[in-house]
């Protein structure tokens, strides 16, 4: 559909969610992404997942604390896997080539989920590439989150695997809660 400038808007989403070491994007690093392109009806069009790997090392040292034992099933698992990733060019070349699937090249990619901001501060310092193929501008449920709380005390419960593909549907299932409550 054509704006007033003449440029066509995006017909699609893409969803996103890492799993990092920690939160710290100079110091930590992408363990584990996945994608979903969905339409604006929030339709699931296509998925991506991958395992980046992360030397043992740093993963020893920085997936440890309060929030890696309250969810040491999930840290046990992203390690578990990490014998089996891949590196972060490959990842990053991957993820270029499903963008270059669903959107098309001239297009600035809408970026989507849960405190997305958190998620593109690391794809900005690992994956320079892709970050030049997203639109500034990102839809973070995490907002819809907080008015829908502290506004009208309406609260989504979602399960939080800490598992990229299972998070990203969370987040899609949270933002249709919150805009059928406003239709």
């Amino acid at each position: 559909m054509p704006t007033k400038s003449g440029t066509k808007k995006s017909s699609r989403i893409l969803w996103v969610d890492l799993e990092m070491t920690g939160l710290d994007p100079v110091k930590d690093r992408i363990l584990e992404v996945a994608a979903i392109v969905t339409d604006w009806d929030l339709n699931e069009l296509a998925t991506y997942e991958a395992v980046k790997k992360v030397g043992p090392s740093l993963m020893k040292k920085r997936m440890v604390g309060e929030f890696w034992e309250a969810n040491s099933v999930a840290r046990d698992g992203l390690i578990a896997q990490n014998a089996s990733g891949k590196n972060g060019r490959t990842v990053e070349n991957e993820l270029l080539a499903f963008l270059a699937e669903w959107f098309p090249a001239e297009e600035r990619v809408i970026l989507a989920g849960n405190s997305i901001h958190q998620d593109r501060k690391f794809i900005v310092n690992e994956w320079g590439r892709l970050d030049k193929r997203l639109h500034y501008r990102m839809l973070d449920v995490s907002a819809w989150k907080v008015v829908f709380e502290h506004k009208y005390h309406s609260k989504f419960s979602k399960p939080e695997a800490h598992r990229a593909l299972s998070d990203i549907r969370g987040s899609i299932e949270e933002l249709k809660y919150y805009l059928k409550k406003i239709k």
